[in-house]
């Protein structure tokens, strides 16, 4: 089983602080319900913690471009879970978590 890894930090020189790019692509294997179920996981754990709330929603996102062309229902589902997130981060970071959140997601 290949699991890719996430080449951001040679895009963008974001050094990732989690485990979720790689959790998320061993989800992927297993089909829509084990992305569900990592992403509640995911969420649940660390929703409180801005610094990797804010990894989820950009590894959530890198996942809708991965799946666009070659999986529509897996990149609808990420979509959606973006979506849920982006938001929620919107409406409960402030100060510097919120300016952290959009310096990084930038």
């Amino acid at each position: 089983m290949q699991i890719k890894d996430w080449n951001i930090e040679e895009l963008t020189g974001y050094k990732p602080i989690t485990t979720f790019y790689r959790d998320f692509s061993i989800a992927d294997l297993f089909g829509k319900d084990a992305i569900n179920d990592t992403y509640n996981r995911a969420f649940k754990e660390w929703k409180d913690d801005y610094k990797f709330l804010t990894e989820l929603v950009m590894v959530l996102n890198w996942k809708i471009f991965e799946h666009f062309n070659t999986n529509k229902d897996y990149a609808k589902l990420y979509n959606k879970l973006w979506e849920e997130t982006d938001k929620y981060a919107e409406n409960n970071l402030n100060g510097e978590e919120a300016h952290y959140f959009y310096r990084t997601t930038d």
